[in-house]
């Protein structure tokens, strides 16, 4: 039986294109509450993750990190795209908007690359990130994706 930190999460690979598209989906979601405990529970009790050049590992880490990670990036608000998928893999394409203490706007984009354990939850996550200052004036992500908005990437 499984305990609750180990629910399965479908859709379950191997993935065709409406159940990658469904994880992109519920991952963009559970970010953009920006609850690092809920965010946490769509991820193995051992995952591995690389997020620009930080490792973590496991679950009490990915908490750690998503904690600090949302303590300095304020107002923070994610869009993701599929852009690959294979058996147990998925690869997206991502963007979100923040603001720092200071009041500087950042747009950071990038891939990542996932991978998943049967259950459907992610085993390993690697993302590569990069940083562009923008002022508030060139926001483009403003909240979570409105219900129905099937919009890719803004440009």
């Amino acid at each position: 039986m499984s305990t609750p930190t180990e629910e399965p999460r479908p859709p379950f690979p191997p993935f065709d294109a409406e159940s990658a598209a469904k994880k992109v989906r519920a991952a963009e979601n559970a970010w953009n509450t920006r609850d690092p405990e809920k965010v946490s529970l769509a991820y193995t009790a051992d995952t591995v993750w690389r997020n620009r050049s930080e490792w973590v590992r496991g679950r009490e880490e990915v908490v750690a990190f998503l904690t600090r990670k949302w303590e300095r990036e304020l107002d923070y608000a994610l869009r993701k795209s599929l852009w690959a998928f294979a058996d147990n893999r998925i690869a997206v394409r991502f963007q979100y908007e923040c603001r720092d203490a200071d009041g500087q706007w950042w747009r950071c984009y990038g891939n990542e690359n996932w991978e998943f354990a049967d259950n459907g939850l992610m085993r390993r996550r690697e993302a590569s990130i990069n940083d562009l200052r923008i002022t508030e004036a060139e926001r483009r992500i403003v909240g979570a994706r409105e219900e129905g908005d099937e919009s890719d990437l803004p440009v």
